[in-house]
């Protein structure tokens, strides 16, 4: 099993930090530690706490708050949201979600992250 985690730059309402984030094809959110969300970006309470299970069988986490994110892979500008996880052993994690809404693709035998610059600017413009 291979695992693809890289140092992004990430910017928010309130500043900006590089998290190495970790590449998880297996996590339905993209998720942000919450000792590392402090100073990028207001916290926005869910309206719902959001129960997660986690790998863990039986596991489960309560999420309360997600912020939005910009973020840079190879010099481009992406942007999702992320939930704000307690005790979240990564700095960053990108899920699936945002994997499939930018068309990341990963390769694991050289453990590179592929992004269409094409797409990226194709999306980026509709949602000016």
């Amino acid at each position: 099993m291979s695992i693809i985690k890289l140092p992004l730059h990430y910017e928010g309402s309130e500043g900006e930090k590089t998290l190495y984030t970790l590449f998880d094809s297996g996590a339905t959110f993209s998720c942000i530690s919450a000792d590392y969300v402090a100073g990028l970006s207001k916290l926005d309470r869910l309206r719902r706490t959001k129960l997660v299970e986690t790998a863990s069988e039986g596991h489960y986490v309560e999420i309360k708050h997600r912020v939005t994110l910009d973020f840079y892979l190879d010099d481009i500008m992406l942007s999702d949201e992320f939930m704000v996880v307690p005790n979240l052993s990564e700095e960053a994690i990108l899920g699936v979600t945002t994997m499939q809404k930018w068309r990341i693709k990963l390769d694991f035998e050289s453990d590179k992250v592929i992004v269409d610059p094409k797409v990226a600017k194709l999306m980026l413009k509709e949602l000016k």
